[in-house]
């Protein structure tokens, strides 16, 4: 594919280099993790491209291109749109922008564009995000969620920046034919990835022996990444927890909470069809310890699947950071 030269270059203006210098834009896109026809479309539209050529007229990207190029990758990960991007990351190479140049690049916030993906009215961090996942930049995914967290923490991190990037990707894979899969996947890993990195304990609030929270999907259940979220969010808190994940047998979970004697257990079911009333009521009524002092857990439901099936006596949570308050109160009782 013919790229557009760089702005006032012609192809006879661009400077010569030997045969083996400069990267090809295959090699530069396996360094940044992005596909080739990121760069080249980048190159095209915006004019970020390789300036150098071999004596045979091949294109190579010198090491001047490789930093604007490196410096567009970084501003689009953090949600700024890619023209503006562009224009920045050419001050690499040109010098500080002019203060026309500088007020036009946005600062983070909030934003209505939808970029690639259905965002809607979304934290700009969404944009970088859906950005990098639809070009599959893991690098990219990795370093903004792990900054999301540290800016954020864990709960506003998943509530305000990866659940709406999700399901964007969601709505587009389901309304492109699953074109988009790959992008869901890659997005989901690297969220999983982040959740379970920032879930290193705090100092324990909570002495081991006063019991812990113990989360498990519903039978069938597949949906981990809520679950993951709130197993960080309580890591970090210094509470004792323990995941059992996805698709956990009735026998198993039953079996769990004997051994663990918790003092809470949160059942995850996404769909109705895999919400459980008799299993959650079960769970309820476990008992354990001295005649007098016996007692069980409390059963906390989360997700949409319990909508339609919420037995009496068990908790439902609004959302990840109630279930996270009303955790916290467990464990800290008494």
């Amino acid at each position: 594919m013919t790229s557009v030269n760089a702005p006032g270059q012609q192809p006879s203006e661009r400077p010569a280099v030997p045969g083996g210098a400069g990267l090809t834009t295959g090699v530069l896109a396996r360094r940044l993790g992005v596909s080739p026809m990121t760069l080249r479309s980048w190159d095209r539209r915006y004019g970020i491209g390789p300036t150098a050529r071999t004596e045979g007229g091949h294109r190579r990207w010198t090491a001047a291109d490789v930093a604007t190029i490196e410096e567009m990758c970084r501003l689009t990960a953090t949600g700024i749109p890619p023209a503006d991007a562009a224009r920045a990351a050419r001050t690499v190479a040109t010098g500080p922008p002019s203060a026309a140049e500088a007020a036009a690049v946005p600062t983070p916030g909030r934003s209505r564009a939808a970029g690639a993906l259905p965002l809607g009215d979304v934290r700009q961090e969404c944009r970088g995000l859906a950005r990098a996942a639809v070009r599959l930049d893991a690098p990219a995914l990795e370093k903004q969620l792990t900054a999301a967290v540290e800016r954020y923490g864990v709960v506003v991190a998943w509530q305000e920046v990866m659940v709406p990037t999700l399901h964007a990707v969601g709505r587009r894979w389901a309304s492109s034919e699953d074109q988009y899969v790959e992008v869901e996947h890659l997005l989901a890993w690297h969220v999983s990835t982040v959740l379970r990195r920032s879930a290193a304990p705090a100092v324990p609030v909570v002495p081991p022996a006063a019991g812990c929270v113990l989360l498990a999907c519903a039978p069938g259940e597949q949906h981990t990444l809520p679950l993951e979220a709130l197993h960080a969010a309580l890591g970090r808190e210094g509470l004792p927890v323990r995941m059992l994940g996805a698709a956990v047998p009735v026998e198993a979970l039953d079996a769990a909470v004997r051994r663990l004697g918790p003092v809470a257990v949160v059942l995850w079911a996404q769909e109705s069809a895999r919400a459980a009333p008799a299993l959650a009521r079960h769970i309820a009524g476990q008992r354990w310890g001295m005649k007098g002092t016996r007692r069980g857990p409390a059963v906390l439901l989360g997700g949409p699947g319990w909508s339609r099936s919420q037995p009496a006596g068990v908790l439902r949570p609004a959302g990840l950071a109630q279930a996270v308050e009303a955790l916290r109160a467990l464990c800290t009782a008494g």
